[in-house]
């Protein structure tokens, strides 16, 4: 049955090129977590191989549940196209900036070393302006659908889409923490205030892909749409928890 529901999934182009840039992405972050393996250099740092490893495989797994999770919402397809189509591209540009800054052996955030790095500190960070813009877009179409979707697949997506608003604020709060510290001329503290709320970001940015692939899996069962929607409900609830609680032990 399952089977079944995957050949009849139809795909819209935008998302073909999602998918297909997604893996991309993620085959970039295999590929450095094998240099780093190999060259046997430090997993810590703003230069280590980590942290092209890290958003290689971050964005490229972001990008394609975006793109499948969004597939479900009733909206205008010229806006979906655009705001799926920017995420999209400022993934591509974000890990390649990163991983550009990492073989130059510079650091690629807070860097504001030379004119250059400079440009490449506020491109991220426009990226990151632009990453907040095309989720808010998808975030007020999964608030104003109702039609065509079951409750708990609702329920599942305005929950994902509005947690992983919180951790792109989260982000946005490292970099302007970050920036404020490295101009004061305390680049190294930077660095560190910025990786004490990776824990809780990187917690909340998966909530996409986990609350509405439970959602999905439940439509195959014989749970009737009631206790489908109380379990979405109760794990949403224990998924926010769990922020809750990463965000207090290393916020």
């Amino acid at each position: 049955m399952m089977l079944q529901e995957l050949r009849r999934t139809s795909t819209r182009p935008v998302e073909r090129v999602a998918y297909l840039v997604g893996a991309a992405l993620c085959t970039s972050g295999l590929l450095h977590l094998v240099v780093l393996v190999v060259s046997g250099t430090t997993w810590e740092g703003p230069l280590s191989y980590r942290k092209a490893m890290t958003f290689g495989l971050s964005f490229g797994l972001t990008l394609a549940t975006l793109a499948w999770a969004t597939s479900f919402l009733r909206m205008n397809e010229r806006v979906r196209t655009l705001l799926l189509g920017a995420f999209t591209a400022v993934s591509v540009v974000e890990t390649a900036l990163v991983t550009m800054q990492v073989w130059r052996g510079v650091p690629s955030h807070f860097n504001f070393e030379t004119g250059f790095d400079t440009v490449v500190s506020m491109m991220l960070a426009a990226g990151g302006g632009v990453i907040i813009v095309t989720v808010l877009g998808f975030t007020v179409a999964a608030l104003r659908s109702a039609s065509g979707l079951s409750p708990s697949m609702l329920l599942a997506l305005r929950f994902g889409l509005v947690v992983l608003l919180v951790s792109l604020g989260v982000g946005a709060l490292m970099i302007a923490d970050g920036v404020t510290l490295s101009r004061g001329g305390q680049p190294q503290l930077a660095y560190t205030t910025a990786g004490a709320l990776k824990p809780v970001h990187a917690v909340a940015m998966h909530a996409i892909l986990v609350v509405p692939a439970l959602a999905w899996l439940l439509r195959f069962t014989s749970w009737t749409e009631r206790r489908r929607t109380r379990v979405v409900a109760a794990v949403a609830v224990g998924y926010a928890v769990v922020v809750a609680g990463t965000w207090l032990l290393f916020g």
